[in-house]
């Protein structure tokens, strides 16, 4: 049974993304960057492109379609909805990454454009439940930052929770050029939060089960932090019940 107060889940997931990094982090980061040596360059330039194209997606509006906004619903029946659609992306993101990780290391690199297909298809889903309109080219940047928040080193994390809590207003500051999203910074940290995850995906043998593990938890955690970053700007706005944003 899910929790039933998302004022409470909130706060505690907040609490969460204000961590400072631990040394844990810190030795994490390191390992990552000493994983990332090791992959083969065509992984990473699979990774770059993947992600790259992503985002050009994203801001450009082209390549993900939703259905419209949903106004006039309660908090409740729209988690509801989320949570349906959260299991549906994740239970598939669970099948492609078991039939991708047996297929050896050339279908385990294929892995990475088809989950992260299945990842920005969730947040487009996710922000029409909430009633937010994804032609907006603002609400486009808001999904890249909820992706962000939730694959970042928590040294990251810290920086992008500011701006996400503060999202009324940060929105007013974005540039109107949206070639001006730096996603070099962007697709790197994904990269770097990824590989230790994914990397065994390509080994023979265990990749099945690494793959489907490691996608089912990659899109739990993405469907956490989507609805967590939609309720802080829920709980913002004017009789909402929650006079401020509990962290800032």
């Amino acid at each position: 049974m899910y929790p039933t107060d998302p004022q409470a889940e909130l706060r505690a997931w907040q609490q969460k993304m204000q961590r400072p990094p631990s040394t844990l982090n810190r030795f994490t980061r390191h390992l990552q960057t000493r994983l990332n040596a090791l992959l083969p360059e065509r992984v990473h330039q699979a990774l770059t492109a993947a992600i790259k194209q992503m985002v050009r997606g994203v801001l450009f509006g082209s390549t993900y379609t939703t259905s419209r906004p949903q106004p006039g619903l309660a908090l409740a029946a729209r988690e509801e909805a989320v949570r349906t659609r959260i299991r549906y992306y994740r239970n598939t993101a669970t099948v492609e990454g078991a039939a991708t990780g047996a297929g050896g290391f050339l279908l385990g690199l294929a892995d990475f454009p088809l989950l992260l297909g299945i990842k920005l298809k969730l947040l487009f889903d996710v922000a029409a439940l909430y009633g937010y309109d994804v032609k907006d080219y603002t609400e486009r940047l808001f999904l890249l930052h909820v992706f962000q928040l939730a694959f970042s080193s928590q040294h990251t994390r810290n920086e992008v929770y500011r701006r996400v809590a503060d999202w009324e207003s940060y929105r007013h500051t974005l540039p109107t050029d949206v070639h001006a999203f730096d996603w070099r910074s962007f697709q790197q940290e994904y990269r770097d939060y990824i590989d230790l995850a994914k990397m065994a995906q390509l080994v023979p043998v265990i990749g099945a089960a690494v793959g489907a593990v490691a996608n089912y938890r990659l899109l739990e955690q993405l469907g956490e932090t989507a609805m967590n970053c939609y309720r802080l700007r829920y709980f913002a706005r004017p009789g909402s019940g929650l006079e401020t944003v509990p962290g800032q």
